[in-house]
Order: C-alpha cells, then structure tokens, then sequence
C-alpha cells in the first residue's frame, strides 16, 4: 500500500481479548495525553513538555515547562517537574547550571534531554512489585553540558552527562560521557573523525553533539546480578548514544563502563542510531532480557564512504527494528521487524520505520508496545507479531522550515488502578478495517462494474487476496472511535493550535 492523503487517525485496532488494557500517555503538540483503550482523551496537561512524559500512581505525571528553544541548544529544557491531577507543581528540579542566553534573562536550567527516571521505577514504566516514588526519592536526569576537550575533539562538544538529585534539589552524582571516551571501543578511523568532525549537524552553534545520549534507566533487580554478575549492579545504568551505535552500562560506582554492545561486531547486525535500552523488569515476561528500539537511519563514525564523505553517519539502513536479546550472552530471544510485521523485504521494509525517538515496552501479558516516534503510531503486538492494538496521532505541528510533522516521542501504558481519578472506563473492541474495501464517503463502495472473462488467458492464475490484512468486513451504523483526517482538516488543527 501507498502512503494515501487521507487515513484513519486514533485508535484503529483494538482486540479486547488479546491486547493488556490501561491508559497510555504520550506528549503532543498541546501537552501531555492521556488516553483510554479506544482512544478517549482522558485527560491532558496542556502546555507540560515531554521529553518524554512519565505517570506515577496516584495520576502524577513528568515532564519539563519550557525549553531555551535555541538554535545553539535545540534539546535544553529549562526543568523537570512533577505535577499532581490537577496540573500543581509537586516538585521541580532546575538548579544544574546558570544560563545566559542572548536576549533573555540569565536563569538557573536542568538542561535536560530525552530522558529522567525516578526512583523505584526500574525502566521508567509499569511492573508488577515495582513503587516509583512520588513523594521523595531521587531523580537521574539526562542532561547536556559544554565542553572542550582536546583529547576528544578539536571542537567544543555539546556533550552528555547523567546527573543524580534527590528531592530537595541537591545533585549527589554525576557521569559525563566523554570522560569516558576511550571506553566505548571506537576505531582510529572513528576517533579521527570525531577529533576533526564531532557531528555532521549544522545546528548546536556549529558544536559537536558527539554521542547522542538518549536513553538511560537504572538496571533493578535482576537474576544476572542475583547469580553474581556485578556488571548488572541493580543501580548500575543503561544507556543508548544515537550518534555512535552503542549501547553500555555504566557503573554507578565508579562510572565506568562495564558492559557494551556496539559500535561494532554486533551478533545480531549493526545497531544504528538505538533508543530505549533497558532491561526487561522483574516480574514481567522476559525479565532480564535487554529490549531496544533499533532505529536505523543514519549514524556512526568511520572511514569516508560513497554516502557519508566526511566520516559521519557511516552506517545506513532504512528500517527500524525492536530486539529482545540475553545481555550476557548476546543471544536473541525475540524481534519485531518489517519481516515480522507482513511486509516484502526490502521493497516495503520502510514501512516499519523511525529514524530517530521510539521506544517498547514490555507488558504483563508478555504483549510489547512500541512506539512508532516520527510516524506518530502506537502500537501493541503479541509474542506472535500480531497487531492487537493500534493508534495513529491525529495531532500536527509546524517545524522552523514549515514542515509538519506527527512525532511522539515516547509512549508508555499504565494500569487504571495508577489513575484513582477516574473510573474504569468501558472498552469496545475494534475490529480492524477491510482496507481493499474501506471507502470514504462520496467514493463507490467496492468492486463493481462489468466483468469479461477471457477464454483461455492464464491457465493457471496467481491466486488474489481479497484482503491483504485479513481483517473482516465491517458494516453498519456504529459508532466509529477512530477520524479520517485530510491536509486541510490539518491545517485547520494548527491553525487552532496556534490561538
């Protein structure tokens, strides 16, 4: 299938027998979303950032205010806060350095990016046993820095670091990236780029954001640690450098990386560009196990090619893929790729595609949700690879360079019972939509028209699929939970947006 004009938007497949049901909340253009299992906006706090947005029990919920929105410091939120039902700031956090940007007041800043996890949630999402901390504990918050370092880079880098506070604001551990830089195993080739070409990105002030830090989660209880491997620490954190293909645990200790996977040499095929590593919490299926969204796209340093003549972004592929792999051995357990999702490969493998953001988690009923980040698209799969639940962002917003785009960053389902708020909602299954039959309204219904049958054409015919997904019929009068959105239908919705 194309990419048509027109297409269903919210939620489009709902199997009520299969999927593990909840609230999912995402960031959108307006805030942070909450949503039931049919897609009814529950709940949204408009104007909260979400890089990216986290529930806690009792209908808490994280995110950033504000964010320098600067060409030098594209990624820089302002804080991390923490806000109850009703939008009142519980906790912030914001005292990490003291900015002065250009036609603004001097302030204090978290500089924060991609990524927080609070205290008792091992994995930053949902598992049985598990009791994030909503009224204390500490926070680690990703965060940027700039730096000059000349055993790394001609250049000044816009470089990562991992900071620890508690919750009366105090930073009581640090980690930056590249003071560990010999550490994550790159070659003369790629170390001479990144000297010479830190990123091939003209924004960030012409500074090097070098490594890409966009993922870390603190590793929990786990049976690796429980058989004697201190690599698996339970304080010990996981993190993913989007720009150099790794992915390492670090030692809370003492820092240093004590595990990792990539830039190359990777059993399974070259990582580009992950996101979301973590390990498979206690209590859920898989537990122990690393699960990764594996983006594709563009990233990496090395030898000049014929596609990256300077060094960077070395290694291309034009499809996205979520492994599940055994951290010590190096051995996969499960994957969601376009093969498994029913796409022709190569030809239609773009069709299971995020170049950047994205996430999967990992359910109680051994389901995964993953997170689809620039097609805007949520969805939930079995163990077996099929769909049973799937949403599609009807929201929009307009770039710098006039281009619109549906990103979410990340989105995450939470028991009802973490929302005492409101009652248990009722679900209706949705049945998906016989797409070779599905029309909009003004268009012929189906086939029709005259039918000739050639004598002796063909003798023996490929045999023809009525309905590529398999999906049934669907008729009638009732209510739909999902909308079918065109160009101007968008317009309107930024336009509105804008007020």
């Amino acid at each position: 299938m194309g990419h048509p004009t027109i297409y269903p938007t919210g939620v489009t497949i709902y199997n009520r027998d299969a999927a593990w049901p909840g609230y999912t909340v995402f960031p959108m253009p307006q805030g942070a979303l909450l949503i039931d299992m049919n897609g009814r906006e529950v709940h949204l706090w408009k104007g909260l950032r979400g890089d990216p947005n986290k529930i806690l029990p009792g209908g808490f919920v994280l995110g950033s205010t504000g964010s320098r929105d600067s060409e030098a410091h594209p990624f820089d939120n302002y804080d991390v806060v923490q806000l109850d039902w009703d939008g009142n700031v519980c906790w912030r956090f914001d005292r990490n350095e003291y900015i002065t940007d250009a036609g603004k007041a001097p302030r204090w800043a978290a500089r924060q990016h991609h990524d927080y996890e609070r205290e008792g949630a091992a994995a930053g999402y949902y598992a049985p046993g598990a009791a994030p901390k909503t009224g204390d504990g500490n926070t680690v918050i990703l965060v940027n820095r700039d730096v000059y370092d000349p055993a790394v880079s001609g250049k000044t880098l816009l470089d990562n670091g991992i900071i620890e506070v508690t919750w009366e604001g105090a930073i009581v551990w640090r980690w930056d990236a590249a003071d560990h830089f010999d550490e994550f195993g790159f070659s003369e080739e790629a170390k001479n780029v990144i000297y010479r070409l830190p990123s091939d990105m003209v924004s960030h002030g012409g500074r090097g954001f070098w490594f890409a830090l966009n993922s870390i989660s603190t590793l929990g209880p786990n049976k690796w640690y429980d058989k004697g491997d201190e690599r698996f620490h339970p304080d010990n954190i996981i993190l993913s450098g989007r720009n150099v293909n790794i992915l390492a645990i670090i030692s809370k200790k003492t820092g240093a990386v004590v595990w990792r996977i990539g830039p190359e040499d990777v059993p399974f095929g070259q990582l580009i560009g992950p996101h979301h590593p973590h390990l498979i919490p206690r209590g859920l299926p898989g537990e122990g196990n690393l699960l990764v969204f594996d983006n594709g796209g563009w990233a990496g340093y090395g030898i000049p090619n014929g596609v990256s003549p300077y060094g960077t972004a070395v290694e291309r592929r034009d499809y996205s893929r979520v492994l599940e792999f055994n951290p010590v051995t190096k051995e996969a357990a499960w994957q969601y790729t376009p093969a498994e999702a029913g796409h022709i490969e190569p030809l239609d493998s773009y069709k299971f595609y995020s170049p950047f953001l994205s996430a999967a988690q990992r359910l109680p009923n051994g389901n995964t949700l993953i997170t689809e980040g620039t097609n805007g698209r949520i969805f939930e799969v079995t163990a077996a690879h099929k769909t049973v639940w799937e949403y599609v962002s009807p929201y929009t917003k307009t770039g710098k360079t006039g281009l619109k785009d549906t990103w979410i960053n990340r989105a995450y389902r939470v028991p009802y019972e973490w929302i005492p708020q409101l009652p248990k909602p009722e679900e209706t299954g949705v049945a998906p939509l016989n797409v070779s039959r599905f029309r909009v309204p003004g268009a012929p219904a189906g086939p029709g028209g005259k039918v000739t049958v050639i004598a002796g054409i063909n003798p023996e015919p490929a045999k023809l699929i009525d309905d590529p997904f398999g999906a049934e019929v669907v008729s009638g009068t009732a209510p739909s939970n999902f909308c079918v959105i065109n160009s101007g239908e968008r317009k309107k919705n930024n336009a509105k947006q804008k007020e």
